[in-house]
């Protein structure tokens, strides 16, 4: 995974689904636009439910990672 200087941890770990999205959502109100947070969640369906919102709201995904049963998510505000 490339370096990002990240400006939030996001823990969504044993959260259902779409609670990795709202919490990402919620926290990115309160950083700049260009600033990064790293998000971390266990439930499968965030690998697609993430990623599709991030776009859909113009936030970029830098990077995605998948060890185990958890799934880190990189995103741009």
């Amino acid at each position: 995974m490339p370096v990002y200087e990240i400006a939030m941890l996001i823990d969504a770990r044993g959260l259902p689904s779409p609670m990795a999205t709202t919490r990402t959502r919620d926290c990115l109100r309160s950083i700049d636009a260009g600033e990064v947070v790293e998000v971390f969640a266990t439930d499968p369906d965030s690998v697609l439910d993430v990623p599709a919102w991030a776009t859909s709201t113009g936030h970029q995904l830098l990077d995605y990672n998948s060890t185990g049963s958890t799934y880190t998510f990189v995103i741009r505000k």
